[in-house]
């Protein structure tokens, strides 16, 4: 099936979806754009508070059957939808690509991951958690067990449209909620697909709905507002994520918070230079360096900083800039033409603080879409903004370190405390300075921390909650207890 097909299969002008059934919107549907040049791919309804309101409606009626379902029936929708996923793994990665710009080898990647939470919670749903004890007074024994918090909210981002949707999705599932989805208005097309493979496994209708828009604060605020919306789970920036928790608060909402990162990438004086160029390859530059665990800053010990630097040029200017569909690209274009000027106005100010650009890749000068050429900057100051916000782009800046209790300041400086990464051959060394650092997430000689078993989240304003491995349940789940009579007659 060509990409022209997949996408015309969807049918976005109705792509709304509510109680099994695809719908138009409240408005004229939305263009959905290719950052690599611009062009129309499709047009998508655009929902607004009426088509948010059936939403819930359509969650709350299917809540209580889905609810009572058994936990292997859960189970074995779930695992379905796996095997349809990777069996659809080149179309989903092709339409990611078209919307949001990565390379189609990261599009792969991300589909393959995508898929592993719909397995990983396909085994969660059938590991009911429970405890049974007795009293410290005697007499009353306790029994604890979990239940589905309800109908579920999920707000997600663009720069991984399908990953981001399944990590929510397929917990919520699991634990016996139902949902209610808004994928970002930049990549809608991967929701849309998924909701059809997660009812082609048999999912009953009204367990998953979806409401794209250009209007989030109207259909997110009709969810927090709805006393049948119980949990609400958020990926996106630090600045939105705050405003959501005011608003949840008023209703005393069950919330979850994946928000902004400002992921340090430590180089310590032992350290496998090659091992950690390897690293800080992937770590800042897959998917082009937009994820919110992208390695933001680089901090470099000064006796290897050198050598780090010259074979990292190396690696950056001979990466391949192009189209996301283009086989042979390493860097995709950035998803808007607002990020691209964001991005130069990072990398300017740092130069006229005194970085200097020591390597860039070429950016073919055809291309016409929103691309940033991967940079590489050097003699950064440690407060300039490169390092002290989120870059969301392909640009590393090195700073480099002398001292370890210097380092650890400068790590930790940020309000935000996503992920980390350290290369060192001291592994005492590294758990001792991982220790002290002020994240969620470590990579200990590695550059991906991302991992269905594991669970992902921040400190600090990263946000709230875990998502991934057991953790990931809990955050769709309310934990009730029973305490029985067992005096003796």
């Amino acid at each position: 099936m060509t990409l022209s097909d997949t996408i015309e299969a969807l049918n976005s002008k109705t792509g709304i979806l509510i109680a099994g059934d695809w719908k138009d919107g409240d408005r004229q549907p939305f263009e959905v754009h290719d950052p690599a040049d611009e062009s129309v791919l499709a047009v998508v309804a655009d929902g607004g508070a009426r088509r948010a309101g059936e939403a819930v409606d359509a969650a709350a009626a299917a809540a209580g059957v889905w609810a009572s379902t058994s936990p292997r029936a859960r189970s074995d929708a779930l695992m379905r939808v796996f095997h349809l996923m990777l069996e659809r793994l080149d179309e989903l990665a092709e339409l990611i690509s078209a919307e949001n710009g990565k390379a189609i080898a990261d599009s792969r990647a991300e589909v393959a991951y995508a898929a592993e939470f719909f397995r990983w919670y396909a085994e969660e749903a059938v590991r009911p958690r429970g405890d049974f004890g007795s009293s410290p007074t005697g007499g009353v024994r306790t029994v604890v067990s979990h239940r589905p918090v309800g109908v579920a909210a999920l707000i997600t981002p663009w720069n991984f449209p399908a990953a981001m949707a399944t990590r929510k999705i397929a917990p919520a599932l699991a634990a016996g909620c139902t949902v209610v989805l808004k994928p970002a208005s930049e990549t809608p097309l991967t929701a849309l697909a998924l909701a059809r493979l997660v009812a082609d496994a048999g999912v009953p209708s009204g367990v998953l709905n979806i409401v794209p828009t250009t209007e989030p604060q109207e259909v997110v605020t009709t969810w927090i507002e709805d006393p049948r919306v119980r949990a609400l789970s958020f990926t996106g920036s630090t600045g939105v994520g705050r405003a959501l928790l005011a608003q949840a608060a008023q209703r005393v909402l069950k919330t979850s918070m994946e928000l902004g990162g400002n992921a340090p990438f430590i180089v310590m004086a032992d350290a496998d230079v090659s091992a950690a160029v390897d690293g800080a390859m992937t770590a800042k530059f897959r998917g082009g360096g937009q994820a919110c665990t992208a390695a933001n800053r680089f901090y470099v010990h000064e006796s290897v900083a050198r050598h780090f630097i010259g074979m990292l040029s190396e690696r950056i200017e001979a990466l391949r800039v192009g189209p996301g569909s283009d086989l042979s690209s390493q860097v995709g274009p950035l998803i808007s033409s607002k990020a691209v000027t964001g991005i130069g106005e990072l990398v300017a100010d740092a130069v006229r603080r005194g970085a200097r650009v020591a390597a860039q890749a070429d950016v073919p000068s055809h291309l016409t879409g929103h691309f940033v050429a991967p940079t590489l900057l050097v003699d950064v100051p440690f407060d300039a903004r490169v390092v002290q916000e989120e870059i969301f782009g392909p640009v590393a800046p090195v700073v480099t370190w002398r001292d370890v209790e210097q380092l650890v300041q400068m790590v930790n400086e940020p309000d935000v405390g996503l992920a980390s990464y350290i290369y060192s051959r001291d592994l005492k060394q590294a758990m001792q300075i991982a220790e002290r650092i002020e994240v969620g997430m470590v990579g200990i000689n590695r550059g991906l921390v991302s991992d269905p078993s594991a669970p992902f989240g921040g400190m600090k304003q990263s946000g709230l909650g875990r998502e991934g491995a057991r953790e990931g349940l809990v955050e769709y789940q309310e934990t009730q207890y029973y305490s029985l009579d067992w005096s003796t007659p």
